[in-house]
């Protein structure tokens, strides 16, 4: 659409150092925003294994068997946040890069 406008060599000029910028600061952003999920994963992570330091106090027959569930639901969340994070840094890791 843009190529059939008829811009003259300066207008196009223009035009095309623009789009380049923007396409630049889009790319950075798209990078921040990886790098941000993969530390905000790690984030979570940390603030789960401190719940799973409660390990530690449980005995192997404890009475309430749902204290086992929970404590499994735990380091499940910790498996789906682990892949989340790597997912976002593997993303990272394949877009191109520029300077």
């Amino acid at each position: 659409m843009i190529d059939s406008a008829g811009l003259d060599c300066q207008c196009r000029d223009r035009l095309d150092d623009a789009l380049a910028r923007f396409a630049k600061l889009e790319h950075r952003r798209v990078q921040r925003e990886h790098l941000a999920r993969a530390r905000q994963d790690r984030e979570r992570i940390a603030a789960i294994l401190t719940f799973l330091q409660d390990i530690d106090e449980l005995a192997a027959n404890e009475s309430d068997p749902s204290v086992y569930m929970e404590l499994a639901l735990l380091f499940d969340e910790v498996i789906a946040t682990a892949d989340d994070g790597a997912r976002s840094l593997r993303q990272l890791a394949t877009l191109p890069q520029q300077r």
